[in-house]
Order: structure tokens, then sequence, then C-alpha cells
């Protein structure tokens, strides 16, 4: 799988800055969570969801045995390394030790990244040391196959 433009990915992720937040929901300028913000930019830059999400818990302590988001982001995006983090990654973090990840956001540049968080809707912010030591996975976004 080839990755997409991450200058595209950034400019899609920025697009949706200011949207409200919403749990569960993924519409531009209307609302969306984290998971909503993923995959509105999926939909900008690669096209049609290959599949419904089904809902989910919003409870970020949630442990179990199976990274449920890492898995399935894994089936459609390009998994990388820590050391090729960069703009236009996709990240997941994990917001409780032993918890699963289940926060997504997406860097935009080595120290930024937009996510949508409760109360505060979709906002670009600072990598600080804090969130960067709770990334547990991440990923690229394919390019589209309709270019």
């Amino acid at each position: 799988m080839i990755s997409a433009d991450p200058v595209l990915v950034v400019a899609t992720a920025r697009s949706w800055l200011g949207t409200p937040y919403h749990d569960q929901a993924s519409l531009r300028g209307v609302g969306c969570d984290c998971l909503g913000l993923a995959r509105g930019v999926w939909r900008d830059v690669v096209g049609d969801e290959p599949f419904q999400i089904p809902p989910y818990s919003r409870d970020w302590g949630e442990t179990g045995p199976h990274e449920v988001l890492a898995n399935g982001a894994a089936s459609l995006l390009i998994p990388i390394a820590m050391s090729d983090v960069g703009p236009g990654a996709l990240v997941l973090f994990r917001m409780a030790s032993r918890a699963i990840a289940k926060h997504v956001g997406i860097l935009t540049a080595p120290d930024r990244f937009i996510h949508s968080y409760e109360r505060l809707g979709v906002v670009e912010e600072s990598l600080t040391p804090r969130w960067r030591r709770r990334i547990a996975f991440a990923f690229l976004f394919p390019r589209s196959s309709n270019i």
C-alpha cells in the first residue's frame, strides 16, 4: 500500500478545526468525536468508508485483552514504527496505564496534532511530553485508489 500525501492529510484534518464535539458523530462543522474526525479525513483523502462503525464505549480507562481500535486501524491503514511518526500520521493514544488505546489524533507537525476532545471540539494543540508518551500505535492513511 502506498501512503497518502501527508500535506493533503494535514490540510484535510485542519478543515475540521472548530467542529463541535459530538460522541460517535462524523460531520465536519456539525459534530464529531476523535474517531469521527479520523473517519472524516478518511472519506476526504481515501474515499468511502469500507464499513459502518458499530457503537463504541467512551470509557478511556477500558481494559481488555484486545486492542479493538488498533486492530481495526491496522486492517485499513499502514502501520508505522514510532521512529517514522511525522505530519499526517494517525496516532492512537492510551489514556490510562494498562487501558486499551481509545483516543485518536492526527499529527500536523513534529510537535503538534489535531484531535476532537470533549468540551473543546476539534482543536490543534501541542504534542506535549504528556501526550507523546501516551501514543501507543501509529499509522498512515493509504493513497486513494481513485487517483
